[in-house]
């Protein structure tokens, strides 16, 4: 009997940007007398069904956008008589739904590192339980992911977590609901032995899977210690405190390592954290500008934000410090206006940032603005299929509509049409090559224009995707981009590369170096 793991997808392009890290912590949390798992994502070629065999165990991770695949998937699995395992945020969400779509034999809600082996252990005894709650687990219980199990020639960039869960409370985001408020943190040291095992294995590239890489920020400390709460004050500077002790690990691996992250628009308050981030080689972070209009900034309950020139300032801060930004902006907000598209195309070339993604609003289960939206339509429902509207995600991709809540000015083709001219403007030749100057060699110019153009083919799916022709030239254009660009981020192993000797001496003299073992240290800024 094998363990089957699948990560589902509608497109396969045989080659992608980032590991699906989940494949490979679940992997690791599979007790070795079921041997090793098979993985397949589906992002690089689907599953072939005839590899499922009766009394194998499938477990299938599911969030909003794979779903429907990911039904599709459960059901192949139960016709070969195998066990259908659901995990993921939108089994976490809807666990019935598997039952009633996917042929599930039980789901795990929340984290599934601890809680996998025992789904597994059930089901193989013939007693599997319906629904296993993993909870939130802390940070020192993460399960380091497996990388001996992954096709060194399939992914560009590999993936660590140092951090779970974010303290903010967006309308449109649900990680502040699925993972917690509470920052949920890994020591240090375990982060940088998995970076060290995939340095070894030629991986410079790798991606901070974080929710929200700076957890704390300056105002969260001021608004402590205006309140006296010294018993909050001291539980974010140790997170704070944590945070730069990592990236001071960071900065002493070899000098050739690359890594990217999610943070929030605030960190350009912190100087002294982007040039943390510099100095550790965090050389560009996903930001969060969501709108340039203060309107539309409190639409998204997102108005710790600037906008306007501020937000133009507050984007070429990071640049300043080293750090590049991916900036992600949403369009469709029922503040939005025709003039809104053009003034977010000029400033997002304006403020200097190197990549950007410009995503059609969508309410996406467990927000805020999905539970506003499903009592809207209690009220006046809407079906496509015969399946309501709230349920989007059930609904074929080729008759699911590309805007969900009707906009007071404009109509969905039309918020399509000009998300879609957003897009090529950002990244046209010409802009591309202008913004490539950041880069110090010929090959790295030449691996950012690759990328800008992958970028571009793979997630600005506004207008394609509702062509199937263009959508299947697209599909075969990145597929090709893709094949050029991993051989671009290839890096020569080094297996010699040793990890750090992590003792009680080490890490004293680490805390040493950077001031944290004195209250008064550099990093406790705001005494």
């Amino acid at each position: 009997m094998n363990v089957h793991l699948v990560n589902p997808s509608d497109n396969s392009f045989g080659t992608a940007v980032i590991t699906p890290r989940w494949l490979f912590v679940l992997a690791a949390a599979t007790p070795r007398s079921f041997g090793d798992p098979i993985l397949v994502d589906e992002s690089l070629e689907q599953l072939d069904p005839s590899t499922v065999q009766p009394g194998d165990f499938v477990g299938v991770s599911v969030h909003t956008g794979n779903a429907l695949r990911g039904y599709e998937v459960g059901n192949l699995a139960k016709a070969r008589g195998a066990w259908v395992i659901y995990g993921g945020i939108h089994a976490t969400l809807y666990p019935e739904e598997p039952f009633e779509r996917g042929s599930a034999d039980c789901v795990v809600k929340g984290d599934g590192d601890l809680i996998w082996a025992q789904a597994l252990s059930d089901c193989a005894a013939g007693t599997p339980q319906r629904i296993y709650d993993g909870g939130r687990i802390s940070g020192d219980q993460f399960i380091a992911a497996r990388w001996d199990l992954m096709p060194r020639d399939k992914y560009m960039w590999a993936s660590v977590q140092t951090i779970r869960g974010c303290p903010k409370h967006c309308s449109f985001c649900s990680v502040w609901r699925t993972d917690g408020q509470q920052p949920r943190q890994r020591s240090f040291h375990k982060v940088i032995d998995e970076i060290i095992d995939l340095r070894r294995m030629g991986f410079r590239f790798i991606a901070l899977a974080d929710d929200n890489f700076y957890p704390v920020t300056l105002t969260d400390l001021r608004l402590a210690k205006a309140q006296q709460n010294q018993v909050k004050v001291q539980e974010l500077q140790d997170i704070r405190d944590e945070r730069f002790r990592l990236m001071a690990e960071l900065a002493k691996l070899p000098k050739d390592m690359v890594f990217f992250t999610q943070i929030t628009m605030e960190a350009a308050e912190d100087t002294e954290f982007l040039d943390a981030m510099r100095n550790a080689n965090i050389k560009g972070a996903l930001v969060g500008v969501e709108a340039v209009t203060p309107e539309g900034l409190k639409a998204v309950y997102k108005d710790f934000n600037y906008s306007g020139d501020r937000l133009v300032e507050q984007l070429q801060t990071f640049r300043k410090h080293g750090v590049h930004v991916l900036g992600s902006f949403i369009f469709g907000l029922p503040t939005d206006k025709p003039a809104t598209f053009t003034a977010t195309a000029e400033l997002a070339l304006k403020s200097g940032i190197t990549f950007a993604q410009f995503v059609m609003m969508t309410p996406f289960p467990g927000t805020v603005d999905f539970g506003r939206w499903e009592k809207e339509k209690l009220v006046d429902p809407f079906y496509v299929d015969g399946v309501p509207i709230t349920r989007y995600w059930l609904i074929p991709i080729q008759n699911r509509p590309k805007m969900f809540t009707p906009h007071p000015l404009m109509s969905s083709a039309e918020i399509s049409e000009r998300t879609q001219g957003v897009w090529d403007r950002f990244y046209d030749w010409h802009s591309i090559w202008k913004r490539s100057d950041c880069t110090p060699t010929l090959k790295s110019r030449l691996a950012f224009i690759f990328i800008s153009k992958l970028y571009r083919q793979m997630y600005a799916g506004t207008g394609i995707s509702t062509d199937s022709a263009r959508r299947k030239k697209a599909k075969t254009s990145a597929r090709f981009i893709a094949r050029q660009c991993r051989k671009l981020f290839q890096a020569k192993p080094m297996p010699e590369l040793a990890s750090p000797d992590w003792g009680l001496g080490a890490i004293v003299s680490s805390e040493r170096i950077l001031g944290l073992s004195d209250t008064a240290g550099p990093f406790n800024v705001l005494n």
